[in-house]
């Protein structure tokens, strides 16, 4: 008994192309995995040190707000697992706390800032002219806010900031900003919640008819007739209550907006008393969003690719996290903020000479707007504002004072010297080839490990 013959030759044509591919997409699937892994955890070690120092017991860490809202033509599902996904290990690393305000349709995050800018006004004094501050209602978050000075708990010293996902959500992060600021803490007299009522038939009482024409019939007035139906309980009775418990909540009416978004209206309000100098600081996080099935071979670059988009996210919330560079916003060439890629150069001319300042802001991330949904640029009737569809207005005295979070030279230098210190960053291979010996300084071999001491004893 001996080994068997095995006979050793190429597979067929079918299978070398089959192995081919399917190879060569698995290797650069995990390859783009790999590295992917690595530039998140360069980022993670850059701001790990922050989690190891020591806080006070009364004291809160540091906290952000994140803003997120679904993109054009879809869920705000992508958004959050775009966040957990290349924002949120960074924001760990770096023991940061945070605030979420999502918005699940156009305008939601509008709204959230705008209250929210509102109700810091109410509490810095100001008063509005339709109810007093003294009659409305306390929240949930002054309760809170109310437990926490019992217990004497007060917040970081530390630099607040913002951080907003994708072109759409910035757009709407900045109508939120001069709403907030600009805009009246009362609601207009003329604004009514933006929500869809069912509009009033037309249509005849058909049920009265049909109640009317059963009592008129003889059957109905017979005694004997009544006398049963009386005595037979009815069996529908029970199921007005299931169909209560049945209904489905309703949607969160959205405020409408205080303020219309043109620069005459903007330059026309009076800066409130309390506005600081300067705004929190804040950082635009790009959020690719490609729909579409002739769109495939771009999102299946995009997919190979994800490794860019990790290293480019970590620097920008590494940046945040350390705060250590914050820039004011600048001026720009006239361009075009938001036009509709299908129409003619006549739109682009127009909304180019719509806008009196040209800022920086404006045209943050102005690239997705090519990959967004059609649905995006419709006209839809009986809707006040459309933010994403109009180009993007700033008032010079809004956007003076807004600022932003930069990483510094020194510390993006760091971050990259510290990129193969770690062993956890190392891959598999690397490891072996330590172990081995075959690195870069091939003086001790591998199996001289163990004679070194030795030897030079």
């Amino acid at each position: 008994m001996g080994l068997p013959n095995f006979r050793f030759k190429l597979p067929s044509r079918n299978w070398l192309i089959f192995l081919s591919v399917t190879g060569s997409f698995t290797t650069a699937v995990l390859y783009d995995r790999y590295h992917k892994q690595r530039n998140q955890q360069r980022w993670c070690n850059l701001v790990s040190h922050i989690a190891q120092e020591t806080l006070p017991p009364n004291r809160m860490p540091r906290r952000v707000t994140i803003f997120l809202s679904a993109p054009p033509g879809d869920s705000l599902r992508a958004a959050r697992e775009h966040f957990h996904e290349y924002v949120k290990p960074v924001l760990v690393a770096g023991a940061m706390d945070w605030d979420v305000i999502e918005g699940r349709r156009e305008g939601d995050v509008r709204a959230g800032l705008a209250e929210k800018i509102r109700k810091r006004r109410r509490k810095e004094g100001e008063k509005g002219t339709a109810v007093d501050s003294s009659e409305r209602p306390e929240e949930k978050d002054d309760l809170v806010q109310q437990l926490r000075d019992t217990m004497r708990i007060t917040e970081s010293e530390g630099v607040q900031g913002d951080l907003i996902l994708g072109r759409h959500t910035w757009k709407e992060y900045v109508r939120g900003l001069h709403e907030g600021w600009l805009g009246p803490l009362d609601p207009p007299p003329d604004t009514t919640p933006l929500e869809n009522t069912p509009k009033p038939s037309t249509d005849p009482p058909a049920l009265e008819d049909a109640t009317s024409t059963i009592n008129s019939s003889p059957e109905a007035n017979d005694p004997l007739n009544q006398s049963s139906n009386s005595e037979t309980p009815p069996e529908n009775a029970e199921k007005p209550k299931e169909e209560k418990k049945e209904e489905k909540p309703k949607k969160a009416v959205q405020v409408p907006p205080y303020i219309p978004p043109t620069i005459s209206e903007y330059n026309s309000a009076r800066l409130p008393p309390s506005i600081p100098e300067t705004l929190p600081p804040c950082t635009v996080i790009p959020l690719p969003h490609l729909l579409g099935f002739l769109n495939t071979p771009i999102r299946i670059y995009r997919f190979l690719n994800r490794r860019h988009l990790a290293d480019e996210t970590g620097r920008e919330v590494a940046a945040l996290v350390l705060a250590s560079h914050i820039q004011a916003w600048t001026t720009r060439e006239p361009f075009a903020s938001s036009a509709d890629p299908d129409a003619s150069s006549s739109t682009t001319t127009i909304a180019t000479v719509q806008l009196e300042g040209h800022w920086e802001q404006q045209g943050v991330l102005q690239e997705e707007e090519r990959d967004w949904h059609k649905s995006a640029w419709k006209t839809i009737e009986d809707e006040q504002e459309r933010i994403l569809k109009n180009p993007m207005v700033i008032e010079s005295r809004i956007g003076g004072r807004m600022r932003r979070f930069e990483m510094g030279t020194e510390e993006y230098e760091r971050a990259k010297s510290d990129e193969g210190k770690d062993p956890a960053a190392k891959g598999l291979l690397d490891r072996v080839k330590e172990m081995v010996g075959w690195e870069e300084d091939r003086t001790v071999k591998g199996w001289e490990h163990g004679f070194v001491e030795v030897e030079s004893a």
